[in-house]
């Protein structure tokens, strides 16, 4: 097959025609064929050799040359693509090195095999183009609901058609109940859309919490609009499911508009869910009062939020405690979805006799500790007394406030909390000292020597050692495991040190030690303040 005036025009008409079939500009389709024309020709005239073609876009003609870069003669390795300074003098004048030497040569006859090898060259980049064009397509469009046509099913994945291309529901994005056969609507939410070798993937779901915020938008134009606002959604897949709304306008109420009139919206969504159960739920910024509502239809008696520790303790009465916890721990778990928390749950039966124990056990400290009997130990517990510091080094008008303590029981009290922390402060560096702590580490400003006790019984004994301990090493924390909260206990988690405290006596001792220049920490911590003020501009 020769390109000849006779099929020059035909090249422009099959470019044209299969950039129309592929939707895929018809330039790339000519590059293409370009390249596999170069091939042929290489094939024809050598594989060294350096053959470039150009079709003319308007005409069809396509136009074979040979092109021969000038190089410096010790880099000279290829003579039928590269040719020295003096060698280019005998075709141009004043040539330099990187200037390209253009001879047009006679265009190619492709036989079968070479007219097949530019079919699979032309196939192949079309392809490539056909890749890059949906993935443009589609790379914007992750995050939004589209409609489908299901094509098959494989492995129990659905391979949906979704007009320019196909994209894959996997079974776990699937809500359980479902089945599908080919040709059945759907409408799916796009997760994710990547770029891999063999081409764009494109992957959906219809269990993804952000379908249902999706759908929701679709339903109710009051959060199309902005004036309602989904802060969070938890759930279920197929079961059950919770979604808290907030509206910034006061004469709005979220959770009506969600609902609908006779709860037409919130119904259009439960049909498309086939049939989960939705829990509209107004939020707030006071995370005690959102789990409150999060944890509707149980009532809650008392919430107690550790903020440090992301955790919350709720108090419900006995008879709601099944409803609170929900069938399988379902509506407790969406609850802690829903608000970020890890939720305790408890009865108020549970709660006292919890609270019965801690007074007891405080009660039992201070009648040892204070030499105290049974009545007025408990009498500083209900008080509000936890600790032997509180009663040390507490203003003294706080014990006066006390029923039947005069200022003269107030100062004993004192004195008596204040000897026996002496003598408690005295047995633990005696014991840290027989551990073999060193006094880099007892001299340390800002440990106790209860805490010393602590680290030296841990194996910190050195102000070196205390320097490699992490903050959270010390004050306790918590860590994500297989999507469960795991506590970290601290070395001096006992004594309420907070993770900046130990944040700030690890960098001190460092200071100390050299290691960390203060400077660079000032400079931080100005950087840190710059910041958060920008953050509170924005």
């Amino acid at each position: 097959m020769a390109i000849t005036s006779a099929n020059q025009l035909e090249l422009l008409q099959t470019a044209e025609a299969v950039a129309r079939e592929k939707m895929i500009d018809p330039d790339l389709v000519v590059q293409a064929m370009e390249e596999s024309l170069a091939r042929a020709a290489k094939s024809r005239y050598g594989a060294e050799m350096d053959i470039r073609v150009s079709i003319d876009r308007k005409t069809g003609k396509a136009t074979f040359t040979r092109i021969r870069t000038v190089v410096e003669d010790e880099e000279l390795e290829n003579y039928q693509a590269e040719l020295t300074v003096e060698q280019a003098k005998q075709y141009m004048e004043n040539p330099q090195v990187g200037d390209e030497l253009k001879d047009e040569v006679p265009p190619v006859e492709l036989g079968r095999i070479a007219a097949q090898s530019a079919k699979q060259v032309i196939l192949q980049k079309v392809r490539e183009a056909e890749r890059d064009r949906q993935y443009e397509e589609f790379k914007d469009r992750a995050g939004t609901i589209i409609n489908g046509v299901v094509k098959r099913e494989e492995y129990g994945n659905i391979i949906v058609d979704i007009g320019r291309g196909e994209a894959v529901l996997r079974r776990n994005e699937k809500i359980g109940r479902e089945s599908y056969r080919p040709n059945d609507r759907i409408r799916v939410y796009i997760k994710d859309v990547r770029r891999e070798p063999r081409g764009p993937q494109i992957f959906l779901s219809r269990t993804a919490p952000e379908f249902m915020a999706e759908l929701f938008k679709m339903e109710v134009p009051e959060i199309y609009d902005g004036i309602i606002e989904i802060k969070a959604v938890a759930r279920d897949p197929g079961s059950r499911a919770k979604i808290a709304v907030i509206s910034y306008d006061g004469s709005i109420d979220p959770v009506g508009a969600c609902v609908g009139m006779r709860g037409s919206r919130v119904q259009a969504v439960v049909n498309e869910l086939q049939g989960e159960k939705i829990d509209i739920i107004p939020w707030n910024e006071d995370q005690p009062t959102f789990l409150v509502n999060a944890l509707q239809p149980a009532e809650v008696s008392k919430v107690v939020l550790d903020e440090e520790a992301e955790r919350i303790e709720v108090v419900v009465p006995d008879e709601q405690l099944s409803l609170a916890i929900g069938r399988r721990g379902q509506n407790v778990r969406l609850a802690s979805q829903l608000t970020g928390l890890d939720i305790d749950i408890m009865t108020e039966a549970e709660e006292s006799e919890r609270r019965q124990k801690e007074f007891e056990e405080r009660t039992r400290l201070f009648m040892a500790a204070l030499d105290l009997d049974e009545f007025f130990a408990q009498l500083l517990v209900s008080e509000g007394f936890a600790t032997l510091e509180e009663v040390a080094y507490v203003e003294v008008d706080e014990l006066l406030a006390i029923d039947g303590v005069d200022e003269g029981t107030a100062e004993e009290l004192q004195a008596r909390a204040r000897d026996c922390l002496e003598e408690m402060n005295r047995k633990a560096l005696a014991r840290a000292q027989e551990l073999g702590v060193e006094q880099s580490l007892i001299d340390f400003d800002g440990l106790t020597p209860q805490m010393i006790e602590a680290l030296a019984e841990d194996g910190v004994k050195t102000l070196e050692d205390f320097a490699t301990c992490a903050d959270w090493e010390l004050a306790g924390g918590w860590t994500t495991v297989d999507g469960q909260r795991v506590k970290d206990d601290g070395v001096l988690e006992k004594f309420d040190v907070s993770l900046e405290e130990a944040q700030n006596l690890v960098m001190t001792a460092r200071v100390i030690l050299g290691w960390v220049d203060p400077e660079d920490l000032t400079a931080d911590a100005e950087e840190e303040g710059i910041e958060d003020e920008e953050e509170t501009e924005v």
